[in-house]
């Protein structure tokens, strides 16, 4: 009876200690994949580094591929969490989209990452690529840029924003100064980089808002 009871909480143990597993493989991925690139995983490194064993690590993905599309998926709730959530806590309209770019400069700046934006960079290697990977990033992508836009007409509707302000227009801006600044700070080590694009950013939403509309709170 005891070993039953034993062999019982072993198996009951048993997927909480796979989920344990393959948190560390893909958080170790990630990171790996933001300074290097998706093409610097390999089941073989993965398992070397982390001390497990290959076919334990084909257990959890099955293939290169899977591996790769796995490593985006938690790179995209990693970013979800670190800047979609505390962004939705935010008042909606232009408080909101003031706080989707400082919560995605903040997320590049403190390198939740080591190589900055995950997205930005594994998004450069595969943007001419075609294949799953690239349709799950660009599928993550167009979910951003979707919500800036949505976030600049729910501003309109408020009547923060002038309704004039063509959304795509403004979150592409928007979103070529985040990335501006990622890239400045990693590639020439531009320590003020995020203060310039935020600088920016309020400067340009300054130039879109309704006169007198109330202005965005300052950065935390």
């Amino acid at each position: 009876m005891t070993g039953g009871r034993a062999a019982g909480r072993d198996r009951d143990e048993r997927p909480g200690r796979g989920d344990r597993t393959r948190a560390r493989i893909l958080r170790h991925a990630m990171d790996i994949a933001s300074l290097e690139g998706l093409e610097g995983l390999t089941i073989g490194r993965l398992a070397g580094e982390l001390k497990v064993s290959k076919s334990g690590l084909f257990a959890h993905f099955g293939s290169k591929e899977e591996l790769r599309l796995a490593v985006v998926s938690a790179a995209v709730e990693l970013f979800v969490a670190q800047v979609v959530r505390p962004s939705m806590a935010t008042a909606p309209g232009l408080p909101r989209l003031l706080a989707l770019c400082e919560n995605w400069l903040g997320y590049s700046e403190r390198r939740v990452f080591p190589g900055g934006c995950f997205l930005y960079s594994v998004g450069a290697e595969y943007d001419a690529r075609p294949g799953r990977v690239r349709d799950a990033l660009a599928a993550s992508k167009r979910d951003w840029m979707a919500l800036y836009e949505q976030t600049i007409r729910d501003a309109q509707r408020l009547g923060e924003l002038d309704p004039g302000v063509d959304p795509r227009q403004l979150a592409f801006e928007l979103d070529a100064l985040v990335n501006a600044a990622n890239s400045a700070a990693l590639l020439l080590d531009d320590e003020h980089a995020y203060d310039r694009a935020l600088s920016a950013i309020r400067a340009r939403l300054d130039g879109a808002a309704v006169p007198g509309a109330p202005a965005p709170p300052a950065p935390g």
